[in-house]
């Protein structure tokens, strides 16, 4: 059956377990297969045309496991390939961008929305574009800031460290001066981060892009009728199979980390993408 089918989620690495997280939380019932293309990583410092590259092999191998939905949890590809990928699939394909780049603006009060990432996501300036294009009429300012060190934080697990504390104040300075009341998390990453931001800007609104895609995947499955419905018995563990294309050696406890559970060993995928 369709609906069986399971929902693939790929990365660059495994920053994208924290919107498989958000996918978990909203749609429980779901079988997942999460690929972490964790021997290329960064996209960041790629070409356009290479992320484009990767992000369609990514999606052609979630493809040949059977998955009925992609999600595209990285931001790079999200902003530069998403439009690759779904003319090389046929099944719905999901991005951060957009459900993200909305929610910020139903959520903003001033019309001042802040965007933080890695500094190719705000160069490309994805986020940006597409809240203007969405607001349409609506007055909006957007005030993005790059803020590389966010990623070694969290995958240190240095989260609430006073390191990072001193450089997340940093960074926010320009955010807190411009009084934003909504601020996008541009990064997978930086949802681990939430306590802190919340800490240093108390009444700023924090949107996690994970989980506005999550949101909307939920929807799409649910017009489409693809949706697994709710089981009777309570599931004890999340059906995921993981597959990179190197194993880190921190795999397991950063995975760990993002999840909040221990995970089962992922299997690799050599470079011709094959098992």
């Amino acid at each position: 059956m369709e609906n069986s089918k399971p929902i693939g989620v790929f990365d660059s690495g495994i920053g994208g377990l924290s919107v498989l997280k958000q996918f978990i939380r909203f749609l429980p019932f779901e079988k997942y297969i999460y690929l972490g293309d964790t021997a290329r990583v960064p996209y960041g410092n790629r070409s356009e045309d290479t992320v484009k590259r990767y992000a369609k092999e990514c999606s052609e191998f979630l493809v040949k496991q059977g998955v009925k939905m992609i999600v595209v949890a990285c931001n790079t590809a999200s902003s530069v390939a998403l439009e690759t990928v779904r003319g090389s699939v046929d099944i719905p394909v999901i991005g951060m961008i957009n459900p993200a780049a909305s929610s910020a603006i139903r959520a903003s009060i001033n019309k001042k929305i802040g965007v933080i990432g890695t500094r190719a996501t705000i160069n490309s300036g994805a986020y940006s574009n597409s809240i203007k294009e969405l607001a349409k009429d609506e007055k909006i300012e957007v005030f993005p800031q790059a803020c590389p060190l966010f990623v070694p934080i969290v995958e240190e697990g240095w989260v609430m460290h006073p390191a990072a504390r001193m450089i997340a104040e940093e960074y926010l300075k320009p955010l807190k001066e411009a009084q934003i009341d909504t601020l996008v998390l541009g990064c997978t990453h930086y949802p681990l981060l939430s306590p802190l931001l919340t800490e240093l800007m108390p009444r700023v609104t924090l949107i996690d892009s994970g989980e506005h895609a999550a949101v909307h995947a939920l929807r799409l499955l649910a017009e489409d009728k693809k949706l697994v419905e709710e089981k009777d018995e309570f599931v004890v563990k999340p059906n995921i199979k993981f597959f990179v294309t190197d194993i880190p050696s921190t795999f397991f406890e950063v995975a760990q980390r993002f999840l909040g559970f221990p995970v089962d060993a992922p299997q690799r995928v050599s470079a011709q993408w094959t098992i």
